[in-house]
């Protein structure tokens, strides 16, 4: 029975990058609807309980299924589409990926104080403890490209939307974060010329991000300065 797909999102949103990479990594058909989440539709409250994106609208014969949160909609995708296998067949070896998938949802905690915050004690706090959480990985970390080896998986789409936001960040200061994980230079590179990965966002995300940040008055964009 095939489904039809409609993606929730926000053009800024790491959670809907994942999922959007998911879905190109399967060659999956779907429909992208952005969102603005500061003045949220009443049809997007219907849908989504916690009012956050990706909600994922499966369409099938029996009716519309609206699926929230990001690791369960990538899970889904994995286990239900046709095309390259995101997860481990080993029952251990996929549990471990989703406790990876976990670590890099902490990751992106630690990124938002880091971009939203206007201290600099708050700032170079997040920064050490983001410099913390990847030396962790380095050292979890196999023969790469990716995190799984040759293989594409559903840890490196949870990653690369992290990554992304360094390419504006290292433009603005030099915060070392990855000074000391060769391994995870080097997977941050390779994921960012995944086609799955470079077309997750629109050419308009930089301006976007940037735009946040001074909405913020990021600490951030003082380093700049």
């Amino acid at each position: 029975m095939t489904a039809s797909l409609k993606l929730i999102s926000h053009k800024l949103c790491p959670y809907v990058q994942r999922a959007v990479i998911a879905l190109k990594e399967k060659g999956v058909p779907f429909e992208r609807v952005d969102i603005d989440l500061a003045n949220k539709p009443d049809w997007f409250l219907k849908l989504s309980p916690l009012g956050k994106v990706p909600v994922l609208v499966v369409t099938t014969e029996q009716g519309e299924v609206a699926l929230f949160e990001s690791n369960v909609i990538c899970e889904y995708i994995a286990e239900t589409q046709a095309g390259a296998k995101l997860h481990p067949e080993d029952a251990l070896r996929r549990a471990e990926h989703r406790a990876w998938m976990e670590f890099g949802s902490a990751i992106l905690g630690d990124v938002w104080g880091l971009e939203t915050t206007t201290d600099p004690a708050t700032f170079d706090s997040k920064r050490q403890a983001l410099a913390a959480k990847f030396a962790r990985v380095e050292a979890a970390f196999g023969a790469g490209p990716y995190f799984a080896g040759e293989a594409f998986s559903l840890v490196d789409a949870v990653f690369a939307p992290i990554f992304r936001y360094f390419d504006l960040f290292d433009e603005l200061t030099e915060h070392g974060i990855f000074r000391d994980v060769p391994k995870v230079r080097a997977w941050r590179t390779a994921l960012a010329k995944r086609p799955s990965v470079s077309t997750a966002v629109g050419a308009d995300y930089p301006q976007l991000l940037r735009a946040f940040l001074v909405r913020h008055d990021a600490h951030l964009l003082k380093l700049a300065a």
